[in-house]
């Protein structure tokens, strides 16, 4: 069974870092895209970085570009998403996603792609 368990988030100032990470179980990263994905009250769910496990390709929204990184780490079937410089525009719910990998990695970020969600996890930028 798909378990994916997103930890991490928290309250943090304008500026600050956090390092989000995404636990897989019930399958190994290799043949998988993993997406981060982003919620906030009111607005539609925003696709904001992804790597294929695969070859370590990565894709990244423009709004976070320079700002996030994400990695992972296929030995402990983790991904992890290093966000800098974060802006209170950046509060939502943060939310991992895996996508399996069939023909080739589909990395641009659409919601459709992926086919098991995380519960997600707060984070909230605020002075």
């Amino acid at each position: 069974q798909v378990q994916l368990v997103e930890s991490g988030g928290g309250l943090v100032q304008p500026g600050g870092s956090l390092r989000l990470s995404c636990a897989a179980s019930g399958f190994t990263l290799d043949d998988y895209v993993i997406g981060w994905f982003r919620q906030a009250p009111g607005k539609e769910r925003e696709g904001v970085s992804c790597i294929s496990c695969r070859d370590g390709s990565t894709n990244y929204a423009d709004s976070v570009k320079g700002r996030y990184t994400i990695s992972r780490d296929n030995a402990k079937n983790t991904v992890y998403l290093q966000m800098n410089s974060l802006k209170p525009d950046d509060t939502a719910v943060y939310i991992c996603a895996a996508q399996r990998i069939r023909v080739r990695p589909r990395l641009g970020l659409l919601p459709e792609d992926f086919d098991s969600w995380g519960q997600g996890t707060q984070v909230f930028v605020s002075s």
